[in-house]
């Protein structure tokens, strides 16, 4: 248990990395330990495209074209060398639940059947792990919304239409070791990290949530 939230409160988001490549087999580890994440019926539903090396240009470039490229903050994020894009996957979940075991649910009927979208659920739980893992290796990495360009990146990767895109992921080794700001994330535009961190006595609601 000492071990597991050592690595928790370790995990920072990092904005600044090395380029040198991964180790191989590095990815197919984070995602074995992913895959153990929870999942409605075991359906599994996300993927990963996976972009490395000189391929992560072909992210940044429909994301971050080059007029505006010279004025972003975190010019080292651009130095990951691999770029993972997580996708949830709707229909895979349809299709389960109408399978024998889990028909009478009527979750197989279609994706509005489903009062929580459970395909981002799960999909969320195994980034969360693949987080983690990554950390537990001694690696960073950065989640972070793709705000701009995603149809035009879907057409290049040939992604499915009916995909669902969570963001994408920065990995790699960390340009710089120890708590710097770039690696904590709280200089200039990371300021959200100084911000602080509600306790439990917050979050938790005993018998019956209570307001204020």
């Amino acid at each position: 248990m000492t071990e597991f939230a050592d690595v928790v409160r370790r995990r920072r988001m990092t904005r600044a990395f090395r380029n040198d490549p991964l180790e191989s087999g590095t990815i197919e580890r984070l995602v074995d330990l992913a895959s153990r994440a929870p999942s409605a019926g075991k359906t599994q539903g996300w993927h990963l495209v996976v972009l490395e090396g000189d391929d992560t240009a072909r992210f940044w470039d429909i994301t971050l074209p080059d007029e505006r490229r010279a004025t972003f903050r975190w010019q080292r994020l651009l130095d990951a060398p691999v770029i993972a894009l997580p996708f949830a996957d709707p229909e895979a979940y349809v299709t389960r639940y109408a399978e024998p075991d889990k028909a009478a649910t009527g979750l197989g009927e279609s994706t509005e059947a489903w009062t929580t979208p459970y395909w981002t659920v799960d999909a969320s739980m195994a980034l969360m792990t693949f987080l983690l893992a990554a950390e537990d290796e001694g690696l960073g990495a950065l989640l972070f919304g793709v705000f701009r360009g995603e149809a035009e990146l879907r057409a290049e990767l040939d992604v499915p239409p009916h995909l669902e895109l969570l963001g994408a992921v920065a990995l790699g080794h960390p340009a710089d070791v120890g708590p710097t700001p770039e690696r904590r994330g709280d200089a200039g535009a990371g300021r959200s990290a100084t911000r602080r961190r509600r306790p439990p006595s917050e979050i938790v609601h005993r018998g019956r949530f209570h307001a204020g």
